[in-house]
């Protein structure tokens, strides 16, 4: 297989990132629904519709615009609200919220490379169907591991930053919560320099190697033969 360009990914990448992004969201508000606060399940939001997650300009337009320019990924989803005062111990239960999503993105990450998986069974038989598996299951395993690395960024208002808040002390805290309104801008400038990718990439690159359809991933994203 050749190394997807970028025309060819952004027509694969749509079902594994709706997927990426909708099962990330619904399961913070899964777990915090298990954790006594019922306001994201509420509004509706413990949901795998796309629509109630979808954020036009964090899911659609950013992504879009960040991935031509830079070639790496990046955006967000609508935030699931949560009332922290209705967990039962708020701060521990907050980190655990957090930590959902990324877990999720884990979870379909490992669902995706049993896709690609199969793509190869199949490559020498079917290659009319081995090729859809392939190229799919492999951007699912990608898009997940780089969107789980990418909010355990240790930066509010990532899931990374939420955990890293809800175990420093109190009144380090409340100094590291102050950061949240400039975090998306140091974000994007992390982005555009590419220190991000510098940073994040060996990272993702050493997760996906753990998972199932390690080889058609790198193959695909890294340029590098299985």
């Amino acid at each position: 297989m050749n190394a997807l360009n970028s025309i060819q990914l952004l027509a694969v990448i749509v079902l594994p990132v709706l997927f990426a992004i909708t099962v990330h969201e619904a399961a913070h508000g899964w777990m915090a629904n298990r954790l006594g606060d019922g306001t994201a399940k509420m509004l509706g939001r413990v949901t795998l519709n796309p629509l109630r997650h979808i954020d036009l300009l964090g899911t659609l337009i950013v992504p879009l615009i960040t991935f031509l320019v830079t070639g790496f990924l990046f955006g967000w989803a609508k935030p699931v609200p949560i009332n922290g005062r209705n967990l039962r111990q708020e701060r521990r239960d907050l980190a655990l919220v957090a930590l959902a999503g990324p877990g999720a993105n884990l979870l379909m990450g490992v669902l995706w490379g049993l896709v690609a998986q199969g793509g190869l069974a199949f490559l020498d038989t079917s290659r009319w169907l081995a090729l859809p598996l392939l190229y799919m299951g492999a951007t699912g395993v990608f898009i997940n591991v780089l969107l789980m690395v990418l909010n355990l960024f240790p930066l509010v208002p990532l899931d990374g930053g939420r955990v890293l808040n809800a175990l420093l002390p109190s009144t380090w805290s409340a100094g590291f919560s102050r950061l949240e309104p400039y975090g998306l801008i140091l974000l994007l400038v992390l982005l555009v320099t590419g220190l991000l990718g510098s940073l994040l990439l060996p990272i993702i690159e050493g997760t996906i190697g753990l998972l199932p359809g390690a080889e058609v991933v790198k193959e695909l994203f890294f340029h590098r033969q299985p």
